[in-house]
């Protein structure tokens, strides 16, 4: 009650100096959380240090404020150990809160500080087996192993055991082979380690990489280019595009082409299907998924083309409902947010030969960002798992990063079109540039091993043949 009296007696202008020094805590705490957002978690204990002042330290910056603004408070003795009281409280409710936010982050598996990649990755490895272009590179856990697989222009597909660099699987194929993929239906329903890969014959081979046995073929167009798996129904849809200016759809389980999709008018050169929606993400099983004939429950695919244009269709209804037109030059890399990182999937991201990476709004059919800085060919675009703090909105971003032929990898943030966060320089000026890109946990076997320092690898082919792994 006498401190309550106390402070009733403050006449205005001591009430303002008062909350001027109640105030310089606020803005020690903005400092303080501007801090935390533009440096990686290993920085934090500078924080926590940081909130731990000694209470003649309070004191003296107290005294200093109040003999800069001239106030005097003759008529209470204890104000200093008012005030020291009132900071020592609320920095410590600051350094619990602050540690509950770092813990929150320390425990989010997927995603990771930029700064920390850029400034401790390392070359872990080099595979050095094709000849020619790696065209894609595709990443999958079979029975807790990690795999990788690559499709080349040397007429080969390779499979390698990612814990101990080995390459475990080598398909000789008669043509140029244009993408790989790791089959998660065949593992989700038989538990079995297929890759699928499409090559410019036309034909989509399903093999069992681990008892070296073709399972199916898919056929009927001329040179397949892109092929990508449903996230929905455990991966029993498959899209492809093909020379032909079209998409086709696949049954896998009953080998069938459930519709072609025509409006392109150049060669598709790349293809995705939408990301699993929130209300199914736990129902792989979930019949309601099953496309059947036509049906597709509210999913769709994009398209890229040499006609220069992105187009999304709906697969229930087999309609095309948007075009979305910008891109100067043949696309090379169309892909939908991913929901895992938190982006929204309502965004495309497309790469192109104009030399411009740009991220696309579906529902209003409009170009969002544009990113300008590689000097030549765009050949690949992905979404990171990395993160940087954005400061002109105060808050966290999304990274995306581009390959290119200029043998660069290019790092932006997925809200601001201001140049690039960091670039990183191929390895090697022979490999006459960057051709795919693909982010791989750095998970050993059992977890008791982490390869590369920053819990993830970066896996990138080139023009000329090498794959190379940093983290």
């Amino acid at each position: 009650m006498l401190m309550k009296l106390h402070i009733f007696d403050f006449d205005t202008k001591k009430v303002q100096h008062f909350f001027i020094l109640i105030n310089l805590k606020g803005v020690l705490e903005e400092c303080l959380l501007f801090l935390m957002k533009n440096k990686h978690h290993n920085e934090y204990y500078c924080l926590y240090t940081s909130c731990y002042y000694k209470e003649e330290d309070i004191k003296l910056i107290i005294r200093h404020w109040i003999r800069i603004l001239h106030i005097q408070f003759g008529w209470i003795h204890d104000f200093d150990k008012l005030v020291v009281n009132y900071v020592m409280l609320t920095y410590f409710l600051f350094f619990i809160q602050v540690a509950i936010k770092t813990f929150k982050y320390l425990l989010t598996p997927t995603v990771f500080m930029l700064d920390m990649f850029c400034s401790l990755s390392k070359l872990l490895n080099i595979f050095t087996e094709h000849t020619k272009d790696v065209w894609n590179i595709d990443y999958s856990t079979f029975d807790s192993n990690q795999f990788i697989c690559s499709a080349s222009s040397d007429k080969t597909v390779r499979v390698w055991n990612f814990e101990n660099n080995k390459q475990i699987r080598l398909f000789n194929v008669s043509k140029h082979v244009y993408c790989a993929k790791f089959s998660p239906y065949h593992y989700h329903n038989y538990r079995q380690n297929v890759i699928c890969f499409s090559t410019y014959s036309g034909l989509i081979d399903f093999w069992d990489f681990k008892d070296e046995q073709q399972l199916q073929r898919l056929s009927g167009y001329n040179i397949v280019y892109g092929v990508e798996f449903s996230q929905f129904s455990g991966g029993r849809y498959l899209c492809s595009g093909s020379v032909e200016p079209n998409i086709s759809l696949w049954d896998i389980e009953t080998s069938k082409s459930l519709h072609a999709f025509r409006g392109h008018m150049g060669s598709v050169l790349c293809v995705d299907i939408s990301p699993l929606q929130n209300n199914n993400n736990n129902s792989n099983d979930n019949k309601s998924n099953h496309i059947g004939l036509t049906g597709g429950n509210g999913y769709t695919i994009c398209s890229g083309s040499s006609d220069r244009t992105i187009r999304i269709w709906d697969i229930e209804t087999t309609k095309q409902i948007v075009v979305l037109n910008g891109h100067e030059n043949w696309l090379s890399s169309v892909k939908y947010g991913p929901n895992e990182l938190r982006v929204d999937s309502n965004t495309i991201l497309s790469g192109s030969l104009d030399k411009s990476v740009r991220l696309w709004d579906i529902r209003s059919g409009q170009q969002i960002q544009v990113f300008n800085g590689h000097t030549s060919y765009v050949n690949t675009a992905e979404y990171s798992p990395f993160e940087v703090s954005n400061s002109e909105i105060g808050s966290i971003s999304n990274v995306i990063c581009s390959g290119s032929k200029d043998n660069t990898i290019r790092f932006w943030d997925i809200r601001s079109n201001k140049k690039e966060l960091y670039v990183k320089i191929g390895d090697d000026k022979k490999d006459v540039g960057i051709r795919c890109l693909k982010f791989v946990p750095s998970k050993g076997k059992n977890n008791e091993k982490i390869k590369g320092c920053c819990r993830v690898n970066l896996c990138y082919g080139s023009c000329k043949g090498p794959i190379y792994v940093c983290g």
